[in-house]
């Protein structure tokens, strides 16, 4: 099972991205986001879970899925571990993992961190994160970490399914700062896994939010209902996204000019002191006759 699978792979290196050729920034039309799967998924799972919210946003974004690096501990300690069941980190002693709990570990926590760190330098450039669940509480935590400079991980913006604020003591110091990047909320009414008001908690700690409400439980909603939301969201960062590269290509092409400016004024003045050296020779000689 491979851990890293993106759409359309051929351009996924292209898509969302400035690259430099001849000094000109190519402005691509797509963003680019690393998605975090949910407690027991992967990223075949969460993929084929997206597919409706993927062909309704796929035309502004393109989605980058990874498994974690931890396999679950097994729902019957006298079972094997289901390989295809990933983890995040486990915040019980026993291994184990659950959204609710408080004061407890972030076993694994460290390794998870550095594995994303490491595919958002490699397989970037991306754009966005996008989590559900455990993935979103993790999204939530990166943000968080992003905005005291703690990790390379710099998004500009999230979205976040049933996500929640993370019970790990060692993580409470990742919420000390409001976030102030763009953010999608999205929670169940009926989630009984991640209730609602653990959701608004969370989203609490963004400036810039959207929350987008379902009726539903547990899942990641993709319907015609929400469907509208989803495409102002990612049309808006998209459009963010083409703006800063419109900008940082005029910046680009200012210095240029401004590099070439100086050349040709360094070259006048070389020309002059050598004008000048030249004919104080001439005189010199003269006088030596």
């Amino acid at each position: 099972m491979t851990n890293n699978e993106s759409e359309s792979a051929s351009s996924s290196r292209a898509s969302g991205s400035a690259s430099t050729s001849a000094n000109k920034v190519e402005i691509t039309e797509k963003v680019r986001v690393l998605c975090l799967h949910g407690y027991r998924q992967d990223a075949d799972s969460f993929k084929s879970k997206l597919g409706s919210f993927r062909k309704f946003v796929g035309k502004y974004a393109e989605f980058v899925f990874i498994s974690a690096p931890h396999v679950a501990a097994p729902l019957d300690p006298s079972t094997e571990p289901v390989e295809q069941q990933r983890s995040w980190w486990a915040n019980k002693d026993d291994g184990t993992f659950k959204g609710t709990n408080r004061s407890g570990p972030a076993l694994g926590f460290q390794e998870s961190l550095r594995y994303v760190e490491d595919v958002w330098k490699t397989q970037g450039p991306f754009q966005g994160l996008l989590g559900f669940s455990q993935g979103a509480c993790f999204v939530g935590l990166i943000c968080g970490l992003a905005k005291k400079k703690l990790t390379s991980i710099r998004p500009e913006f999230a979205v976040l399914s049933s996500g929640f604020i993370s019970g790990s003591l060692v993580h409470m110091s990742a919420y000390e700062e409001r976030i102030t990047i763009p953010t999608l909320h999205i929670y169940g009414l009926t989630d009984e896994i991640i209730p609602k008001e653990m959701s608004e908690s969370l989203a609490a700690h963004f400036r810039n939010v959207e929350v987008l409400e379902h009726s539903g439980g547990h899942y990641f909603p993709a319907t015609a209902q929400q469907k509208q939301t989803y495409i102002n969201f990612f049309q808006d960062r998209l459009q963010e996204y083409l703006e800063h590269l419109e900008l940082q290509q005029s910046s680009n092409a200012s210095f240029i000019d401004s590099a070439e400016e100086d050349d040709g004024t360094a070259t006048d003045a070389n020309d002059a002191e050598v004008a000048a050296v030249t004919a104080a020779a001439g005189s010199g000689m003269d006088d030596s006759d």
